[in-house]
């Protein structure tokens, strides 16, 4: 069986990084700096990255990143990188929560 952890090509996620209230300035700031972070960095596909406010309905803000990442590896790479972590690591400070979802498209 094929799973994101080992599909050949390219991998979509989808993560909603669910912002402290107050903070929310500071995290879309840090969602910006990601994917240009990780595309310079060649772990990612060329094709940009789509960024979504969500409001819950108990007015918490959320940001949903979608974009794909090269291959199932890079990940594990991105993990072992400073530039990466650089960003990464300042949004535990900003954030209630992360939810990350690896995507595929099915049929109707």
């Amino acid at each position: 069986m094929v799973t994101a952890t080992n599909k050949p090509g390219p991998v979509t996620v989808l993560v909603t990084y669910r912002a402290k209230r107050g903070q929310e300035d500071a995290l879309l700031s840090l969602v910006k700096r990601h994917w240009p972070t990780l595309d310079r960095l060649g772990l990612t596909t060329k094709n940009a990255p789509k960024i979504w406010r969500a409001t819950g309905r108990d007015g918490q803000v959320s940001f949903v990143e979608m974009f794909e990442w090269k291959d199932a590896k890079a990940p594990d790479v991105a993990h072992q990188t400073p530039e990466v972590m650089a960003v990464w690591e300042p949004m535990g400070n900003v954030m209630d929560g992360i939810e990350i979802a690896h995507v595929e498209p099915v049929e109707a």
